[in-house]
């Protein structure tokens, strides 16, 4: 008799601490979230798991893979951290062929071999009038070579990251602007260039592009960018890699002068070429041969393979680390950055960096690590095929809380109501200086993932996020605050 009494009160406690961990006050927030009229037909998933004590707070439809958007950007800096190391830098390395006479004049070619340096010029990285110092500095070493003439041309070679151009998924309307720049083996001022336009003073009027910053030799585009009552850049340009071809649309404020448009660089492996010779001419040394591209070179001639190891190196550029990349990949959410580390890793596992091959190594790397089914397409969440769960989020959190690497991961992350994407994100409110996250925008997407201190003293990884609901990003951003604030009560 005494041990059916156990047995039922037994059940009673194990069914009591069930229905309380239902009816906590994250489940509730999160049951209130997911009936707003707003998301009726919205996918949402949702999970909040309690590291320390290894298990769930609260969860809806967490294994449910919706799109995605930057929160991706989580797997591509924790996969950099764990195959390249925080210190890492990605190298460039200037070589020569033929020799040196005595008169100081190289009878060959200079060759940039680039292996996936995002840094190179990054204003992320330099004021605005420091991005040309690294070309300053490849100067003084050719002169400290003593080369005073190059008869032949300037090479780049960014052929570790093949020529795929950009990711499977990306759309035709995001490739030509900035934030749709691919990427490269040889990668430069962010694979960006600046289109600097007038404005007319009448609404509806036209547009004129005036310069670039880089300029862009062969860059033609198609202008039909008209005037409009706002102060905002609503300019759109349409283009693929390696395309000169170009096409601008949308609206700029009136009366302007030098408005800046950002845009994505059609051939970053020539303007590296180009730029660098243009600087050895600027300082004196003449070069006999237009720049060129290893792309170009293969188009004429799908042999013209290069053995570095019987080249002479003339010096070797490193670039900034994968702990200052990774940063401002996750706190400004910089998807070529992003891009370049999926690369990156790639290329340092398996020797070759090419978009597709990346998108299956990043998939193959996780999965056994993390014992879930990866379906990531891209390094930065740009693309559409991307589909991941809130349980996908809360792995990898998981997994790299127990990595040697996790105070550099979760130093990448924007805190609510202070830095970066989340600056304005519960500020003043229970989760501000608590919530630390990579958030993630695209049209009809809205996505957090990270982590949260909570008032209790539990270390938290939680991921949010929605697809296909009818509110504005602000109304939303708000409605999800709620749940926020729950977890960090909790």
């Amino acid at each position: 008799m005494k041990i059916i009494v156990v047995s039922v009160f037994y059940l009673f406690f194990l069914n009591l601490s069930f229905v309380q961990a239902q009816n906590n006050a994250v489940q509730q927030a999160i049951n209130s979230f997911k009936s707003l009229e707003a998301l009726e037909n919205a996918g949402i998933s949702f999970l909040a798991y309690d590291i320390d004590n290894d298990e769930i707070i609260a969860e809806y439809n967490s294994k449910t893979a919706i799109m995605p958007a930057s929160t991706v950007k989580l797997f591509t800096t924790a996969a950099a951290f764990e195959i390249l190391g925080k210190d890492y830098r990605p190298k460039t390395t200037i070589y020569k062929t033929g020799t040196i006479d005595s008169s100081g004049v190289l009878n060959g070619d200079i060759i940039i071999r680039g292996l996936g340096d995002p840094s190179l010029g990054s204003r992320y990285f330099n004021k605005d009038e420091d991005v040309n110092l690294f070309l300053t500095e490849w100067v003084d070493f050719i002169k400290e070579k003593g080369i005073k003439e190059i008869n032949g041309k300037v090479l780049a070679d960014g052929s570790a990251f093949g020529y795929h151009g950009a990711p499977d998924g990306w759309s035709w309307s995001d490739m030509g602007n900035y934030y749709g720049a691919a990427a490269s083996g040889c990668a430069v001022f962010d694979n960006m260039t600046y289109l600097h336009f007038s404005t007319s003073s009448n609404l509806n009027g036209p547009t004129a592009l005036d310069s670039m910053t880089p300029r862009v030799p062969g860059y033609h585009l198609h202008n039909q960018v008209t005037t409009y009552a706002s102060s905002r850049d609503n300019a759109y340009i349409y283009g693929t890699p390696f395309s000169y071809e170009r096409f601008a649309v949308g609206n700029l404020p009136i009366s302007k002068s030098n408005f800046e448009v950002k845009a994505s660089v059609p051939d970053p492996e020539l303007l590296l070429a180009q730029v660098f010779e243009a600087a050895l001419v600027q300082s004196g040394i003449k070069v006999k041969n237009p720049a060129f591209g290893m792309r170009l070179l293969l188009q004429i001639n799908s042999d013209s393979t290069i053995n570095y190891q019987k080249l002479e190196s003339l010096f070797t550029f490193e670039g900034k680390t994968v702990e200052d990349i990774a940063y401002w990949t996750n706190m400004r959410s910089v998807n070529f950055f992003a891009e370049q580390l999926l690369c990156l890793a790639t290329y340092e596992a398996t020797g070759f960096g090419g978009s597709q091959e990346s998108e299956k190594f990043i998939n193959s790397y996780w999965e056994p690590k993390l014992g879930i089914k990866m379906m990531q397409t891209d390094g930065s969440g740009l693309s559409r095929t991307n589909a991941f769960s809130a349980m996908h989020y809360v792995q990898l959190l998981k997994y790299m809380h127990k990595s040697g690497n996790f105070t550099a991961f979760e130093e990448t992350l924007p805190v609510a109501g202070m830095s970066g994407t989340l600056r304005s994100v519960c500020r003043g409110q229970a989760a501000q200086g608590r919530l630390k996250a990579k958030s993630g925008t695209m049209n009809r997407i809205k996505s957090y993932a990270g982590y949260v201190d909570s008032r209790n003293g539990k270390k938290i990884a939680f991921a949010l996020m929605v697809n296909n609901d009818t509110l504005s990003n602000y109304q939303l951003v708000q409605k999800m605050e709620v749940v926020f604030n729950a977890i960090a009560n909790y």
